[in-house]
């Protein structure tokens, strides 16, 4: 039997509609972009501009917590409009016009600036963006589409950690440190792919409108949406806590003694992990139940979480980072279409909103935390690099437990 013979039941890709392709090729090329960019970031902050953890902590908590509150307001919006579209491509038009000032920011409060301004950006397009691929896509397949939108964003990120490697390979081989000459090729460079992004979604994507039997009574209020979805927020919140930014993965990395150049071979395994699984996993979702791979990947973070509290090896740290990318390739996806399962489908984008808005939120005290816990304050001199990983595996196994138990919640609304 040839392709054209198979029904689409039996193609799932092939009936997956072209907002879910063009959403995928947006996040794609932003995310070469990005990645060229943020992953070297901690280590222009630590090795050029010589900034303490818990300094590194405060601006990536900042600029996620701080912009997050953009995303609540920003589904909101979206449904009570009942659209999606525009307000996406602004957001990434916002991040694109942002990223260029980081050249130009010789210190850290400069460089806090402009990661929040590329932090609004996502807080604006976030919400809208993931309502626009649930509304597009039917009950039956929206862990596929999920999983292949989180898979095209990994593959991106993979591209641009490739092309960050081939920098630095090229301009400081086998340098330990960062420079700043290096730092600032690759910000010039994430220009190009992160404004094609733009242009891809703009031409690319269709409006889709939303639900409006209930879009004209929303609130930007919690009251609203089911009890269901507030449980589930809270032990997503709980998890987060201890979830710091991936900054300090890097950190732990250069920790051991690990040169720049492969310390990006270590993100790369994570991101090949992370794009290889993502679409798989989003599909098995939705045959065997999203909460029961979400609970398993909590788990299965806690041990990998452990593993980073003890590492004093290069080659522990690349397994680890490849076991963290399975347990970002379980999650990520399923966890979006999880949202879209247990709300009604008018308030999605609110809901959406809600849900990015807590993770980001408590990334500020979650990332502060572990800078206080790795190196201290002052004159306290914290417990060391271990700690903040000590720290987020107990919140994992917190936060699974609670999320066992909102598993047999009853669902409290009709689905559309």
């Amino acid at each position: 039997m040839t392709d054209a013979d198979r029904s689409p039941e039996d193609r799932p890709l092939a009936s997956l509609p072209r907002n879910v392709w063009a959403v995928t090729a947006t996040s794609f090329l932003t995310d070469v972009s990005s990645e060229m960019v943020f992953n070297v970031l901690p280590l222009y902050l630590l090795n050029v501009l010589g900034v303490r953890t818990a300094s590194i902590g405060l601006i990536e908590g900042v600029a996620e917590s701080a912009a997050s509150l953009l995303k609540v307001a920003s589904g909101w919006l979206s449904d009570r409009l009942g659209a999606r579209k525009w307000m996406a491509v602004s957001g990434y038009g916002v991040s694109t016009l942002a990223k260029p000032f980081l050249a130009l920011a010789r210190t850290w409060p400069a460089v806090l600036v402009v990661r929040f301004a590329d932090r609004v950006g996502k807080g604006i397009r976030t919400a809208p963006r993931d309502a626009l691929v649930a509304a597009s896509i039917d009950d039956e397949h929206r862990g596929l589409a999920f999983g292949l939108h989180r898979a095209g964003d990994t593959a991106g990120a993979a591209v641009g950690i490739l092309i960050a490697w081939w920098v630095v390979r090229g301009l400081q081989s086998g340098s330990l440190e960062l420079t700043a000459p290096t730092f600032r090729t690759l910000v010039l460079l994430s220009i190009v792919p992160a404004a094609l992004a733009v242009l891809v979604l703009a031409i690319g994507a269709r409006e889709v409108q939303a639900d409006d039997s209930s879009s004209s009574r929303l609130r930007l209020s919690l009251a609203g949406l089911s009890p269901r979805f507030r449980w589930f927020l809270l032990a997503v919140g709980l998890f987060t806590l201890g979830n710091s930014a991936d900054a300090f993965l890097i950190l732990r990395a250069q920790s051991i003694g690990m040169g720049v150049d492969r310390v990006l071979l270590v993100i790369l395994s994570f991101n090949v992990v992370y794009a290889l699984i993502s679409g798989p996993a989003g599909s098995w979702s939705d045959r065997v139940g999203r909460f029961r791979l979400l609970i398993g990947g909590w788990v299965f973070y806690a041990f990998v979480y452990l593993g980073f509290a003890g590492v004093d090896r290069a080659w522990q740290v690349f397994a680890l980072m490849a076991a963290y990318g399975l347990y970002y390739g379980m999650t990520e996806g399923v966890a979006r279409a999880l949202v879209a399962d247990v709300v009604a489908a008018g308030q999605r984008g609110t809901a959406y909103g809600v849900y990015h808005t807590v993770v980001g939120t408590l990334a500020l005290p979650a990332s502060l935390l572990a800078g206080l816990l790795w190196q201290g304050v002052g004159g306290w001199h914290g417990f060391g690099p271990s700690a903040p990983f000590l720290f987020g595996s107990f919140m994992a196994i917190v936060a699974t437990v609670l999320l066992l138990w909102v598993r047999r919640q009853p669902v409290t609304f009709e689905p559309a």
